[in-house]
């Protein structure tokens, strides 16, 4: 529920409306808030416990796409880490249920930090570089995307007020399939 510095009802209504300006209704966003799930940078998750709740989440709601971090986790972050491991432990281990085999699973491709903050000077790179998927977004597209991470006040830090004016996945993702 995003309370490692104990604002976690805050950031739940941060979320809402970034997703409200995403155009997602709040009857569409789902906030876990599970204890044995911590928000923190440094812990990872128990794959297993979610990976199960992952999946449930993706059958009830006939989920058909999802979009989670590779390896990396884009920053390091354990917690991001661990919805990728989660994800290809269910892969591995085939506890796809057969009414899940549809869906299809993308991962964000964590790059080093030189490449992480050339911003749409990334392209060259990112079209040279094998991958299943590209996104690059319009201006208005990059701009609708930052003003839904302005939404998230509790955590621009200052190195995140960087990455809103900086980074290539403002502007470029580029996704793997699992």
């Amino acid at each position: 529920a995003g309370n490692y510095y104990n604002q976690g009802e805050i950031r739940k209504k941060e979320l809402e409306q970034s997703c409200f300006l995403l155009g997602i209704p709040a009857s569409s966003v789902t906030v876990l808030d599970h204890r044995d799930l911590p928000d923190n940078p440094a812990v990872a998750w128990d794959i297993q416990l979610l990976a199960t709740l992952v999946l449930k989440h993706i059958e009830a709601n006939n989920i058909n796409l999802v979009i989670t971090f590779d390896a990396g986790g884009v920053s390091g972050h354990a917690n991001h880490i661990s919805l990728y491991t989660a994800l290809r432990y269910s892969a591995l281990h085939a506890s796809w249920s057969a009414s899940l085999w549809w869906c299809l699973v993308l991962v964000l491709e964590s790059v080093n930090l030189f490449r992480k903050y050339l911003s749409i000077l990334d392209l060259l790179f990112s079209c040279l570089q094998p991958r299943d998927a590209l996104f690059i977004l319009t201006e208005e597209e990059t701009e609708q995307a930052r003003r839904a991470m302005r939404c998230h006040r509790s955590q621009l830090l200052w190195f995140r007020r960087l990455y809103l004016l900086l980074s290539r996945y403002m502007v470029i993702n580029s996704l793997h399939l699992l």
